[in-house]
């Protein structure tokens, strides 16, 4: 007898769709899940990535939410940019972004530097949106960040991590 769990692709019979947030089912046999609005996605075990079929875009899973992994600075850099007007029409402000440390190379020509002013020693601090950026620890110290791509500290409190999907509700 074959083990049930055998017949679904690694997330399970269904998830949430990442573009849509409705529940999709999965093909049986196969690595593959439907969402009637989105399309297919594929589940890779070897990645625990799900990809978009149609478009190629990968997405990871942290905390029941799905996270789009970029390969574009611009991707990165519009996610970061729709999460602070979200936070903004909340009625806060982002006082500093963190993102994850595999964008470092990815969008560090895109970061802003400040000029020092005369006698002042070169301490370039990245800026981002005219916010101070930081970025995250090394994810086998905190495995979220293999998986999340950034966070914005606001005023006041605790960092806030977006989800690509809950941007566009």
């Amino acid at each position: 007898m074959i083990n049930p769990s055998f017949q679904y692709p690694i997330f399970g019979p269904e998830i949430q769709c990442p573009h849509c947030r409705q529940t999709i089912p999965a093909l049986t046999l196969t690595d593959t899940y439907l969402c009637p609005r989105h399309g297919a996605f594929e589940a890779n075990p070897k990645t625990g990535e799900l990809i978009h079929l149609q478009s190629g875009r990968h997405w990871r899973l942290w905390n029941e939410e799905w996270y789009r992994q970029h390969t574009h600075p611009d991707g990165i850099r519009f996610e970061i940019h729709e999460a602070l007007d979200r936070l903004y029409t909340q009625g806060y402000r982002a006082t500093r972004v963190i993102i994850a440390q595999r964008y470092k190379e990815l969008i560090s020509t895109y970061l802003e530097r400040s000029t020092p002013w005369r006698g002042q020693a070169d301490s370039p601090k990245p800026r981002l949106y005219g916010l101070p950026v930081e970025f995250s620890p090394d994810p086998k110290d905190d495995p979220c960040w293999d998986v999340i791509n950034f966070d914005l500290e606001k005023e006041p409190g605790a960092p806030v991590r977006y989800p690509y999907f809950r941007l566009f509700e």
